[in-house]
């Protein structure tokens, strides 16, 4: 594997099986923590125009749709639904992949040791780099979403953050055309947003140059 940074035109998403149902399970993190990452990784994913696929696991008879804070970040998406915990084995899910034309993916979802690990492990033998924000991430316990991310680990996949993501793909604050967008998800889904509004409001527009 090759150890490079992510680009936007390198990359592309995949969040999975975030549904009311999922949420309801999840007891690994905080679940508004996940919800708030998980659309950091959205918006940036739109901020920067990475290629995203959205999946859900049987969301009319029991899971339920993705959840709304996820899908109205990409309201023309219809995600693909599937019967199979694991989303590689679906065909459709498979051709999204393949689609984006992109070998580095970045995978989330809820919960770790299933929708996430179990494509992650075989998108790596069939010779994907994955990616995965954990704090995105969630399980029924800690010990749960903690050896799936051991596993994936070992298996290859390189574990990050939400906001590395996003700040992966921004790399510079120089670079105008996305520093409003990357703020706005600061503002908007992390603590240090407080700092940025702090920031804005003593040194106001001098603030953005100050970087």
């Amino acid at each position: 594997m090759a150890f490079e940074l992510l680009t936007p035109d390198s990359c592309a998403v995949a969040l999975i099986d975030y549904q009311p149902q999922m949420f309801f399970g999840t007891a690994s993190h905080e679940r508004t923590t996940i919800l708030h990452n998980v659309q950091a990784i959205a918006k940036a994913a739109k901020l920067f125009q990475v290629p995203t696929i959205l999946s859900t696991v049987a969301a009319k008879t029991f899971s339920g749709d993705m959840v709304p804070e996820v899908q109205s970040v990409f309201p023309e998406y219809t995600p693909i639904d599937r019967t199979s915990m694991n989303s590689w084995e679906d065909s459709n899910f498979r051709k999204a992949i393949e689609a984006t034309g992109r070998k580095k993916i970045v995978v989330a979802g809820l919960w770790t040791e299933v929708c996430v690990s179990f494509p992650t492990i075989q998108m790596i033998n069939d010779g994907y780099e994955v990616y995965v924000p954990t704090d995105a991430c969630g399980d029924v316990s800690h010990e749960a979403h903690e050896r799936a991310v051991q596993r994936i680990i070992q298996a290859g996949a390189v574990p990050m953050t939400s906001l590395q993501f996003m700040f992966e793909l921004q790399r510079d604050w120089g670079r105008t055309a996305t520093y409003e967008g990357c703020m706005d998800i600061l503002k908007e889904h992390s603590s240090y947003g407080i700092g940025v509004r702090y920031a804005k409001s003593i040194l106001g527009a001098h603030a953005s140059e100050a970087g």
